[in-house]
C-alpha cells in the first residue's frame, strides 16, 4: 500500500472513529435504501413528480428551520449521548412505514408526515454528527476523518440504492423501511462501545438566553467562518442539486432511461470517492484550497453541461464529482478546525443548514431552469455559482487578512496572518507551558491521538 493510500486511512489508527464509520456505513446506506424507496412509493401513490419533489424537499426542511437549535443541542450535551438517542428515535419513523406499507393502508399525507418526522430529528442528529468528529480523532486527523466520511456518504450512495432496487424487486418496498430501521442498531452500537475516555469533549457553553443569536454573531465576526459559510451558502443552493439534474440529463438530454441515470450517478459518484480520499490524503486545508476547489467545481461544471455525448458526459462528471467532495469536504474541516470549540456545534448547524437545509430552494429553482429551459442550465447555474464563489471569496480573504499557511494533519494552525497588502506579520510567540492559545492543555487535541484503546 502506498505511502499516499495509507494517509488517506489515517483515521481509522483511531479506535473511536473505526467504530463510528462502521456503524456509519452500515446506517446511511440503510438510510439511502429508504430514501429510495420513500421517492418510489410515493410515486406509485399519486403518480405526480410534484409529489416526489415534495417528498425529497420535506426531508431538508427542518434543517432549513430548526438546524440552529440543533446545533445549540449539540453544544449543550455530550454529543456521544445525544447521538444515541437521536439513532434510537429516527428508526420509528422508518418501522412506522413499514408498518402501514405492509399493512396496505399508507396514504400520501402518511409518507410525507413520516419524511418530515424523520427531518426533523435529522436537524439535531446532522449538526451533531458534524461536530463529533473532531471530538473523536483531534484537530491533527480532522481533515482526514471529513474525508473519509465522504467517502461514507458517496459509498452508501452506491450501496443503499443497489439493496434498494433488489429489496423491491423481490419483497416489496415495505421491507426497506424495516431494513432501514434495523441498520440503525449497527450505529448505536458503535456508539456505546466506544471508549469515552479517550474522547476531547468541547467544554460545556454558558446557558443564558440568546445562545443561538451568540452564535450567528460569533460567526458573522470571524471571517475565517463567515466567508466560507457563504461560500457554501452560494455553491449549496445553486450547485449542489444533482439529484434533480442527473435524472432529467438522462431522460431529456439524452433520450436514456433508469440504466442511463444509473450510468451518471455511478460516474459522479465514483469520482467523489476519489476526491475524498485525496483530500484525505492531502491532510490540509486552507484558503486557498477552499478558492481553488470552487473555481474547479464550477469550471468542470461548465464543461459537463457542454458535453454533446453520453461517454462525455460520463467522463465530466468524474472530475465534477471530485471537485464537489473537495470543496465540501474543505469547507467543513475548516470550520471545524477554526471554531472555538464552545461553538462548534452551533457553527457545524450553519453548515448543515446552507449545505442540506438549503435543497428546498436550489431544487426547485434548478428544476423549473431545466424544464424551462434545458437540463444542461442546471449544470450552467452550478459552474455559476462555483466560479463567483471562488471570484468572491479569494477577494473576501484577501480583504480580511486570514490565515496565510494551510492546516495540515499533524499540526496545529499557524498564528501568523497575511495583510491585505501581502505581508505576513511574525508568528506569536510560543505560548506559556500548559497553555495553547489561552486555553488549559486540557482543553485542546494532543498533538497526535492515541492508537491503541
Amino acid at each position: 500500500m502506498s505511502a499516499a493510500l495509507r494517509r488517506s486511512f489515517t483515521s481509522l489508527a483511531v479506535p473511536n472513529y473505526r467504530r463510528y464509520f462502521a456503524g456509519q456505513l452500515v446506517s446511511l446506506s440503510g438510510n439511502w435504501t429508504q430514501v429510495v424507496a420513500e421517492m418510489w412509493l410515493i410515486l406509485a401513490l399519486t403518480g405526480s413528480g410534484l409529489a416526489v419533489g415534495v417528498t425529497s424537499a420535506l426531508q431538508f426542511l427542518p434543517l432549513l428551520l430548526f438546524g440552529a437549535w440543533g446545533g445549540l443541542l449539540a453544544d449543550r450535551f455530550p454529543k456521544r449521548s445525544l447521538l444515541t438517542v437521536t439513532q434510537t428515535l429516527m428508526a420509528f419513523p422508518a418501522l412506522a412505514l413499514w408498518a402501514v406499507t405492509s399493512a396496505g393502508v399508507v396514504a400520501p399525507w402518511m409518507v410525507f408526515a413520516l419524511v418530515f418526522a424523520r427531518g426533523a430529528i435529522n436537524a439535531i442528529d446532522n449538526p451533531t454528527r458534524q461536530s463529533f468528529a473532531i471530538e473523536m480523532v483531534g484537530a491533527d486527523r480532522v481533515v482526514n476523518a471529513v474525508s473519509l466520511n465522504s467517502v461514507l456518504i458517496h459509498s452508501a450512495r452506491i450501496l443503499g440504492p443497489a439493496t434498494a432496487g433488489v429489496l423491491i424487486t423481490t419483497l416489496g418496498v415495505g421491507t426497506c423501511f424495516l431494513v432501514n430501521a434495523l441498520s440503525f442498531g449497527a450505529m448505536i452500537i458503535a456508539l456505546r462501545t466506544m471508549e469515552p475516555h479517550e474522547l476531547r469533549p468541547a467544554p460545556e457553553p454558558s446557558h443564558g438566553p440568546g445562545a443561538i443569536r451568540e452564535g450567528l454573531r460569533y460567526v458573522r465576526r470571524t471571517p475565517a467562518l463567515a466567508i466560507p459559510l457563504a461560500m457554501m451558502a452560494l455553491v449549496g443552493t445553486l450547485g449542489y442539486n444533482f439529484q434533480v439534474i442527473l435524472p432529467l440529463l438522462a431522460r431529456f438530454s439524452f433520450d436514456g432511461g433508469a440504466s442511463t441515470y444509473t450510468a451518471l450517478a455511478v460516474a459522479m459518484g465514483a469520482g467523489s470517492v476519489i476526491g475524498a480520499l485525496v483530500a484525505g490524503a492531502r491532510g490540509r486545508v486552507g484558503p486557498g484550497l477552499l478558492v481553488a476547489a470552487a473555481f474547479g467545481f464550477g469550471a468542470v461544471a461548465l464543461i459537463a453541461a457542454g458535453a454533446p455525448t453520453l461517454p462525455l458526459e460520463a467522463i465530466a462528471l468524474v472530475p465534477l464529482g471530485a471537485a464537489s467532495v473537495t470543496f465540501a469536504a474543505g469547507i467543513n474541516s475548516s470550520l471545524q478546525l477554526t471554531a472555538d470549540p464552545a461553538m462548534r456545534g452551533r457553527v457545524m448547524a450553519l453548515y448543515s443548514v446552507v449545505f442540506l437545509g438549503s435543497t428546498p430552494i436550489g431544487g426547485p429553482i434548478t428544476g423549473w431552469l431545466s424544464q424551462s429551459i434545458d437540463p444542461r442550465a442546471g449544470l450552467v447555474l452550478a459552474g455559476a455559482s462555483g466560479v463567483i464563489a471562488a471570484i468572491g471569496a479569494r477577494a473576501a480573504f484577501r480583504r480580511a487578512g486570514t490565515p496565510a499557511i494551510a492546516v495540515r494533519d499533524g499540526q496545529r494552525p499557524h498564528v501568523g496572518r497575511r495583510h491585505p497588502g501581502g505581508a505576513r506579520t511574525r508568528r506569536a510567540p510560543a505560548p506559556a507551558a500548559g497553555a495553547v492559545d489561552g486555553r488549559p492543555a486540557c482543553d485542546r487535541a494532543p498533538d497526535r491521538v492515541p492508537e491503541s484503546a
